[in-house]
């Protein structure tokens, strides 16, 4: 299994084998990174469909569910994979050792991508996507090795206080204290001063969406993620646990709108809200899949999703690859004149439907495209290990 979700396994129905692959992991992952692709490569940015642009502030759109449902899946594989490793009779020493080069492998994957083609180190962004995963699956990872039940539930809940009340009650000097708003706001003062000068440009290099104080309610995420997987490693039968993952998840999206009125959700500085509500909606996501894939046994539909949740992180990095490429790339036009690979070929999607499905239909074909690599390689058995 490609990235930090490797090697894990678990039950179907209730009295199966918790040692029985997951298959609705493997799907609900490769739906997550195939969103997460289409989201990442517009035909053209500034004609996106609005659902598949991030809200610009409070609020979400089907682009903000994404990155969080794939945090939370790798809480839920952290569970199985150190259970794993631990039957194995793997030290802890050991262990900590994997989860640490697996993390920095993964962090410095995400640094490439941050700087690929031009590998300008001037302008080097720290903070990432593959950044984030990385300091979530280390942190998690020792939370997991070190604590039980009650252990995690206690990380859990503090991690999601302790950001509320920084962002709610620390001042920010010549802002003032519970300020929610962009570039204005305490996690925003922390990037501005940590750093500086490597962050996101987009922003004007004033905060990051993936800073790091804003961390916090993601460590969070990725634990609700642990939470869910130590239940779906019960032996229940499989419709009680689908039942409860149901009912817990539409209870915790209720809790994140109410709590919204007084801490919005927000996913540019990934607030507890955000974090809550968004976790709520991934356990109904890993429920819906459970069930059907798991319990039920409709295996068929979700294969060329499992093919994809195979080899998530090797795909997401080839689609930034590919899609950067593109873009740097110059070609000759008509005229002599010179223009990039991507507004070359893009030319060819033009259709009478509109800019927005024109950059739609790039998008799918970018997906699809992956799809063809995660294809190939899954039909010679290439399962990269990160």
């Amino acid at each position: 299994m490609s990235g930090i979700a490797c090697d894990e396994s678990a039950p179907g129905e209730g009295h199966r084998d918790p040692a029985l692959r997951l298959v609705s992991l493997d799907a609900l992952r490769g739906a997550a990174i195939a969103l997460m692709i289409l989201v990442n490569s517009p035909g053209d940015p500034a004609n996106a469909y609005s659902l598949l642009r991030h809200a610009d502030w409070n609020g979400w759109t089907l682009a903000d569910t994404i990155f969080p449902t794939f945090l939370f899946l790798v809480g839920v594989s952290i569970v199985f994979s150190l259970d794993k490793q631990r039957e194995k009779t793997v030290s802890d020493p050991a262990l900590v050792g994997r989860i640490l080069k697996r993390t920095l492998i993964l962090f410095m994957l995400g640094i490439f991508v941050n700087i690929f083609p031009r590998f300008d180190l001037s302008t080097l962004r720290i903070p990432g996507v593959l950044q984030r995963i990385a300091v979530c699956y280390f942190f998690v990872s020792l939370i997991v090795l070190k604590t039980g039940l009650k252990g995690r539930i206690l990380w859990l809940s503090g991690l999601l206080a302790s950001y509320w009340l920084m962002m709610r009650f620390i001042p920010v000097p010549g802002i003032g204290a519970g300020v929610i708003e962009p570039g204005k706001n305490f996690a925003a003062w922390v990037d501005s001063h940590l750093l500086s000068g490597y962050m996101w440009s987009y922003y004007g290099g004033k905060w990051d969406p993936e800073g790091i104080v804003s961390t916090l309610p993601a460590l969070a995420t990725t634990l609700f993620g642990v939470l869910s997987g130590q239940w779906l490693k019960s032996y229940l039968p499989g419709g009680k646990k689908t039942a409860a993952m149901l009912l817990a998840g539409a209870l915790m999206m209720l809790a994140g709108l109410v709590l919204g009125h007084w801490l919005p959700i927000n996913k540019s500085i990934w607030t507890s809200t955000f974090s809550i509500f968004m976790a709520g909606l991934a356990v109904i996501f890993l429920a819906l899949f459970y069930w059907f894939i798991d319990v039920a046994g409709f295996v068929r539909w979700a294969k060329p999703l499992s093919i994809l949740g195979m080899n998530a992180i090797t795909l997401y990095i080839l689609s930034i690859v590919y899609v950067h490429s593109l873009w740097a790339l110059d070609v000759e036009a008509s005229a002599g004149k010179k223009i990039s690979a991507h507004a070359y070929l893009f030319g060819y999607f033009s259709t009478r439907l509109g800019p927005e499905a024109d950059s739609l239909l790039w998008a799918i074909w970018i997906v699809f495209s992956m799809y063809l690599v995660a294809w190939i390689m899954w039909r010679k058995r290439i399962f990269i290990k990160i």
